[in-house]
């Protein structure tokens, strides 16, 4: 490219020579002076603006042939204002160009004002171009390095977002496993009470007997069926304290009446015949509502909130809805990945089922679980 301008700038450079009335070979080589150096201009432009002025300055004191445009000169100028690497070797060379103009003006015969000011204006007007220029692409490259540092910050807050949602994913398993516990410990002390009745009354009543060894069969395949569901997720050891009986989806009406003494009035609708449950389905149901309505209250400022519970002929539907409008203004995040989401997502999965949450077309909040009965798990 540099070739190229160096080229283009050596064809009005010599056209002169067609019809000057004197050619001498030093006028060739102060008018070469002014073309070659261009082929460097980028890589070193405030050496090639200093060499190609001296020659300049010879074309016009030499004068054969002469130039009435020094055009390397300006190209060099503008190159300068544009790539020159310091401040000082820009303004310098312009304040002592602008400087030496007035006294070389003097030199020429027949030089008048209007003369002085186009060979005074025109270089200055290069420099102001290639300040333009220059200007225009540090511009452009600030702009360039804050889109990276944006997209970099977005890349960090991705990461950051994904690592929460796991560990809010890892702390309800936790909070699952501790149920699951519960759950566990009651299916196994009715197997050891009923197995520990059995040996009494296998003699005196074998009906009693059979009925005892029936439920210790209903609670093992119970346990075992839950035990294949849960060790796939759970893997983190919990510390198994003293804890108060889990709630389960009977408890709902008083639940829904505490939620309606925050302000938000909730509704609850049963609709089909209720069917069989296991204890951690049961649990997990009761547990769905609980967060999706502290959702509605902490982040929706809803004013009403509706609970159904349909019972179909292989799971139960539950549906929380509200008009809440103020979600997103309140806490843009929480709808994408919060930890009550997560855990909304995390006990519908560990029970066999599938929930989705998301917003309703006319404004407000769903939340929609599915949870199979005992005989579909255990098919």
């Amino acid at each position: 490219m540099d070739v190229l301008v160096a080229a283009a700038v050596a064809v009005p450079v010599f056209v002169p020579f067609a019809t000057a009335p004197e050619v001498t070979p030093l006028g060739v080589v102060f008018s070469l002076g002014t073309v070659v150096p261009l082929v460097w201009r980028r890589r070193a432009p405030f050496a090639v603006a200093l060499v190609v002025a001296a020659f300049a300055m010879g074309v016009s004191l030499h004068h054969r042939p002469g130039q009435m445009l020094q055009y390397g000169a300006l190209v060099a100028v503008y190159t300068l204002a544009d790539l020159g690497r310091h401040r000082w070797q820009r303004w310098g060379f312009i304040g002592a160009l602008a400087a030496s103009t007035p006294p070389g003006a003097l030199l020429v015969k027949d030089n008048d004002a209007g003369e002085f000011m186009f060979t005074l204006l025109l270089p200055v007007t290069a420099f102001l171009l290639g300040t333009l220029a220059r200007t225009a692409r540090e511009r452009s490259n600030a702009l360039v390095e804050r889109s990276a540092q944006l997209e970099r910050e977005r890349e960090a807050l991705e990461r950051e977002r994904e690592a929460e949602a796991a560990r809010a994913a890892a702390e309800e398993r936790a909070r699952i496993a501790r149920d699951m516990h519960d759950v566990l410990a009651h299916a196994v002390s009715i197997m050891v009470v009923q197995a520990e009745a059995g040996p009494v009354v296998v003699h005196t009543d074998p009906a009693q007997a059979e009925r005892a060894f029936d439920a210790i069969a209903d609670a093992g395949r119970d346990a075992m069926a839950q035990l294949r569901r849960m060790l796939g997720i759970l893997k983190e050891e919990q510390d198994h304290g003293v804890r108060a009986p889990q709630p389960t989806i009977d408890a709902l009406p008083d639940l829904v009446e505490h939620v309606g003494r925050t302000g938000v009035r909730v509704g609850l609708a049963v609709e089909g015949v209720r069917r069989g449950l296991p204890p951690d389905a049961d649990l997990a149901a009761y547990r769905i509502v609980q967060e999706a309505l502290t959702n509605t209250v902490k982040h929706a400022d809803a004013r009403t909130a509706r609970v159904l519970l349909r019972w179909t002929d292989h799971e139960l539907e539950i549906t929380v809805t509200d008009d809440g409008h103020g979600h997103e203004e309140r806490d843009p995040g929480w709808r994408r990945g919060g930890d009550g989401l997560v855990g909304i997502r995390e006990r519908a999965a560990a029970c066999g089922g599938t929930a989705e949450t998301g917003p309703l077309p006319d404004g407000g909040f769903r939340v929609f679980a599915r949870l199979p009965y005992a005989e579909a798990v255990a098919a």
